[in-house]
C-alpha cells in the first residue's frame, strides 16, 4: 500500500501481508485449507455453514420462507463460520467449498451428501428442490433469473468495490471511492426505476430474486451495511425504499436476519439454529450471563 498519488506497478506482483487493511489476517493469494477442522453435522438433512453477512442472510431468509410455507423438509441446522477468524479455511469447509466463501449448504437427504456453494446456486437449488419462489411461467422464470444473476454480477461492485474502499481500506483513496460510489448509485437507480413499475423484482411474485437482492441493497438503503446511507443519499430512491420496507416486514425475513449473527444486540443473535424454538430460547441474550448493576457479570 502506498500513499503516493502516482503508483507504477512492478514487473512482478508480490504479496504484502500487511497491506490488506482490516482483513489482512484472512486475505491471501492462495486457496486451500489452513488448518484441520471437521464440520459438525446436525439432525436435519440440510446443513448450513455460514455467517449473517448479506450473502449468508440470503439463504437463511430462503429457508425460513420455505418453512413458513409449510415445507417441513426445509428444516435445517445452521452453524456459524466466523469469517473474520478464518473459519472458512478449515479443511471441512474447504471440502464443501473450495472457494472458501460463505455460505455453503450440504444436503444429506440423498444417498450421499451433496454440496452446494455460491449463494445464487444455493437459492436456485432450494427453489427447484421445493418448487417454491421460482415462477413456473417461462417468461416470469426468466425475469426472476435475470435479476438473480444481476445481483451476482453487481454486488461485488457494492461490497468489494464501494464497501471496501469506503469502510475498510487503510487509506481513503478519492478516485476509488468516487468510482464505486458512482457505480453503486447507478445500481440503486436501476433498482428504483424497475420497482416503480413492479411490486417485486420479478413482477407480482415474491421470488429468490428479492431474497438475493434485499440483504445487500436493503442493507445499504437502511444504513445497516457500510453506514453510507447519507453519503449515498439512499432516501431519494422512493420505490426502492418502499420495496426494502415491505420485504423487511416479512416474519421469515426477520428470522433469517438473526441466524448465524454474531454482532449487534444480543437479542438479535442466533449464532446456531437447529429448531424453530431457538428463536425464542437460544438467542444470545438468553445464553450469555447478564451484567449486574455494578457492571459485573452474574455467574
Amino acid at each position: 500500500m502506498t500513499d503516493n498519488k502516482e503508483y507504477t506497478p512492478p514487473e512482478i506482483w508480490k504479496w504484502d501481508a500487511e497491506a490488506n487493511g482490516k482483513f489482512a489476517n484472512i486475505n491471501r493469494p492462495t486457496a486451500g485449507p489452513t488448518h484441520e477442522q471437521t464440520l459438525p453435522v446436525g439432525k436435519h438433512p440440510l446443513q448450513l455453514y455460514s455467517m449473517a453477512t448479506p450473502n449468508g442472510v440470503k439463504i437463511t431468509i430462503m429457508l425460513e420462507e420455505l418453512l413458513a410455507l409449510g415445507h417441513s423438509g426445509a428444516e435445517y441446522d445452521a452453524y456459524l463460520v466466523n469469517i473474520t477468524e478464518g473459519g472458512q479455511f478449515g479443511s471441512g469447509f474447504v471440502e464443501l467449498n473450495p472457494n472458501s466463501k460463505i455460505p455453503v449448504l450440504a444436503d444429506h437427504s440423498g444417498d450421499e451428501p451433496l454440496r452446494v456453494f455460491e449463494s445464487g446456486a444455493i437459492l436456485l437449488y432450494l427453489a427447484e428442490k421445493f418448487d417454491a419462489f421460482l415462477p413456473k411461467d417461462h417468461r416470469e422464470r426468466t425475469e426472476c433469473l435475470n435479476w438473480l444473476f444481476w445481483l451476482m454480477g453487481s454486488a461485488p461492485y457494492l461490497g468489494g468495490g464501494f464497501g471496501h474502499f469506503y469502510s475498510y481500506a487503510p487509506t481513503k483513496i478519492e478516485y476509488c471511492i468516487d468510482r464505486f460510489s458512482m457505480e453503486v448509485k447507478r445500481q440503486l437507480d436501476v433498482l428504483d426505476r424497475h420497482l416503480a413499475d413492479n411490486k417485486y423484482m420479478a413482477g407480482d411474485q415474491y421470488t429468490i430474486a428479492d431474497m438475493a437482492i434485499w440483504p445487500w441493497y436493503g442493507g445499504v438503503v437502511s444504513n445497516v451495511v457500510y453506514e453510507a446511507a447519507e453519503f449515498l443519499q439512499t432516501h431519494t430512491y422512493t420505490h426502492l425504499n418502499r420495496w426494502v420496507k415491505e420485504i423487511g416486514q416479512r416474519e421469515a425475513v426477520r428470522r433469517g436476519k438473526m441466524v448465524n449473527r454474531a454482532w449487534g444486540e444480543l437479542s438479535s443473535q442466533l449464532r446456531e439454529r437447529h429448531d424453530a424454538s431457538d428463536f425464542e430460547l437460544r438467542t444470545q441474550d438468553k445464553l450469555e450471563p447478564a451484567p449486574d448493576e455494578g457492571g459485573e457479570v452474574d455467574k
